[in-house]
């Protein structure tokens, strides 16, 4: 018996009559059984592959055989657009079996969710704050609204697990699986997933059901087109744009707000149909953008990642990347809104702007094609989310047992590694600053933790978790672009001086709270050719990076522009060997330490070699850097020290202002703190790699 025959008559009926479809694919039949057995699943399958469906049919099936009533199925994205998109789909498939769907999230009217409460449909679609807010809201009857629960199918789950917003999904469903009295069946559904072992551990938590990986056939994927061009400036790419695959629907993906303002004024100064979206535009206006490009054919719309994740913008043509993202895995992703139609290629055009993003769109493509994907890894140590946790238990529970608290959450992993006595520790701490209170072991929310998170129904206390942690940089009014939190982590004597969007920037001020750095232009240099990258490149990408400019050879996917322009790079990096690092004297007449280690590993290192040479050392994905070259045996002699010394014991440099614009910072003490953010910019395994590799120098001794 093959997967379709089990499902319910009614639902097979409706696949074929009132759906039209002829057969499941493959992967769609292979997950029934799993999920019929109840297994925590992760499916994954590539995108526009039926994923939905996948997880949703055999669901909706057990809820016809086993009679499943109320509120039995919660259906969470990490965005609202991806939401609402959903939503038609998923109506549909329940009204066919006389069953129903609904959603809630912050843009859902107040009357509508009334309605939910009033009638609970059979399947809610919804985020994890919604969630969040309906365990803690007056309101709710959260323990009635959840006591028929059965399933959580969580789309596009590579969103959530690789930051803290994916301690705090699980810790909602740890809280909710109590209320519901049952172990809830949990199924993780994404197209790109390097580890998705690790994934299911990490999305099963405590459960004790049997969890299992659904991965799609082997040549399952469609053949990809991919090219690799060069042209110089964003002005340029718009023109490239305008006059390539005219009567086509182009989506092109850019890296900031800035530049897809920029670029869409551009295209329309070129008389070409252009619509941008991006998550500074109201709802309204991304909405009315998206569907008057859905409806159209000969026309472009310019997106920042909003249009990564699965929502519909119709049959597209081609892909065009801005320059490049840093991961494969959202490359996957974009190249992935393509090839859809039968007869169609996935394909995907980068046009880089400037030498560096070039070689690093050149470095992704070689990954992408040795078929590697990043592997999700949630950071360790959420001390600030279990805080969190605690002060939203005390809210749901109206006060909350001392000794019966961490029993909600501690089926979550990262909280179950926090040792015993930190946990003790944070603990005290929020209790010593009135966060919380204890009154008779049961706690409750302090005055200050009723100051700083009570305001506007506690929405300070969940809003943390609808932003990435990226700091928008400032030029006066204009907005430049962004770059990731760590690259303020590493302490800094002197000015901080970025390199975005071909220009340097002296940063005057950072503030942390709101994620601002205020900058100023400058005639001083940047701190790397590419540190317009956001926030720091991942070891693979830059090894690949390093590959592609010690090689002589070109790939076929690069235009003639792109191999001459990456010829002109290889004989800058003349000196460069793939297999160890070299010191030698930069263009600046500084020291500069080329490691090709990635962003976390030179953090460590840069901060070690500064304690034991008693100097500062500036670094970046790439290199480390010294004050002069005359500390050339000063770091022959620190690294000596360092492959002596046990690499666990090694720490990155942590900015206390950093610890600052953490949320909830207020309720971690300071040890716990840097505790925290070293283990998450440490990279042991990369450290104890580069120490490793032959060390070179071209400095003339």
């Amino acid at each position: 018996m093959n997967g379709f025959e089990q499902l319910h008559p009614a639902l097979q009926h409706h696949i074929v009559n009132s759906l039209g479809w002829r057969e499941l694919r493959p992967f769609q039949d292979a997950v029934i059984p799993q999920i019929l057995g109840g297994q925590h699943l992760i499916v994954l399958a590539p995108t526009a592959g039926g994923k939905t469906e996948a997880a949703l049919f055999p669901t909706l099936s057990r809820m016809l055989t086993e009679g499943w009533s109320g509120l039995s199925v919660l259906y969470i994205c990490p965005i609202k657009a991806l939401l609402n998109n959903l939503n038609v789909r998923l109506q549909k498939y329940c009204t066919l079996l006389g069953r129903s769907s609904d959603l809630w999230h912050g843009d859902i009217k107040q009357s509508a969710r009334k309605r939910v409460l009033r009638e609970p449909p059979d399947c809610l679609l919804t985020t994890p704050e919604s969630l969040e807010v309906m365990l803690v809201s007056k309101n709710v009857d959260a323990r009635s609204l959840f006591s028929n629960l059965r399933v959580v199918i969580i789309d596009e789950i590579h969103a959530f697990a690789g930051d803290d917003r994916g301690w705090h999904l699980l810790s909602v469903l740890e809280r909710i699986s109590r209320l519901a009295g049952r172990e809830l069946q949990r199924i993780g559904l994404s197209a790109t997933v390097g580890n998705p072992d690790t994934l299911v551990d990490w999305l099963a938590g405590s459960c004790h059901g049997t969890r299992s990986i659904v991965l799609p056939p082997k040549g399952s994927e469609s053949p990809a087109e991919v090219a690799l061009d060069y042209v110089g400036s964003l002005q340029n790419a718009a023109v490239v744009i305008s006059r390539l695959h005219r009567g086509e629907k182009r989506l092109v993906f850019v890296d900031s707000r800035s530049q897809a303002e920029q670029l869409g004024t551009a295209l329309r100064g070129l008389d070409t149909t252009t619509f941008v979206t991006h998550s500074s535009l109201s709802p309204e206006q991304r909405h009315q953008a998206e569907e008057a490009f859905t409806s159209r054919d000969d026309c472009v719309i310019v997106a920042t990642s909003v249009l990564e994740l699965g929502i519909d913008v119709g049959n597209l043509d081609r892909v065009i990347q801005i320059d490049s993202p840093r991961t494969v895995s959202s490359f996957l992703q974009r190249m992935g809104r393509t090839g859809r139609r039968e007869g169609t290629t996935r394909n995907c055009l980068f046009l880089a702007t400037k030498e560096e993003s070039l070689i690093q769109a050149a470095g992704l493509i070689d990954l992408w094609s040795q078929g590697y994907i990043e592997p999700i890894v949630p950071p360790p140590l959420p001390y600030h989310i279990l805080s969190q946790q605690l002060m939203a238990l005390a809210l749901q529970e109206s006060g909350v047992g001392r000794r019966d608290w961490f029993g909600w959450v501690q089926g979550v992993q990262g909280f179950a590694q926090i040792p015993n006595a930190n946990r003790e520790q944070l603990v005290e701490w929020m209790l010593g600053k009135e966060i919380l209170w204890d009154d008779a072991g049961i706690f409750w929310l302090g005055r200050e933790g009723e100051e700083t998170f009570g305001r506007r129904n506690f929405m300070e206390l969940f809003s943390v978790f609808t932003s990435p942690p990226l700091f928008s940089v400032l030029h006066g009014r204009q907005e430049l672009g962004y770059v990731d939190e760590t690259t303020f982590l590493g302490k800094q004597d002197g000015p901080r001086v970025l390199l975005l969007g071909g220009r340097s920037w002296l940063v005057n001020h950072i503030d942390w709270q709101r994620r601002i750095a205020f900058v100023e232009a400058t005639d001083q240099k940047g701190r790397s050719r590419w540190k317009s990258e956001l926030g720091g490149l991942g070891y693979r990408l830059v090894k690949a990076i390093q590959r592609v400019l010690a090689s002589d050879e070109n790939a076929e996917c690069w235009s003639r522009r792109a191999q001459e322009q990456i010829s002109t790079a290889r004989l800058e990096f003349s000196w460069l060997e793939s297999d160890s690092t070299t010191a030698l004297v930069d263009t600046d007449g500084r020291l500069a330490w080329w490691t090709f280690a990635g962003n976390r590993a030179n953090a460590t290192l840069a901060n070690e070699i500064a304690l034991v040479t008693a100097s500062k050392v500036e670094h970046d994905s790439f290199s480390l850097r010294f004050e002069s070259t005359t500390q050339f045996p000063e770091l022959r002699k620190a690294l000596d020290e360092l492959r002596t010394k046990a690499i666990e014991e090694m720490r990155p440099a942590v900015d206390d202002r950093a610890i600052e614009g953490l949320k909830f910072s207020e309720c971690l003490p300071i040890d716990l703190a840097h505790k925290m953010l070293e283990a998450r910019l440490r990279d042991t395994i990369v450290i104890r790699e580069t120490l490793a590799l032959q060390f070179r120098s071209v400095i003339s001794q």
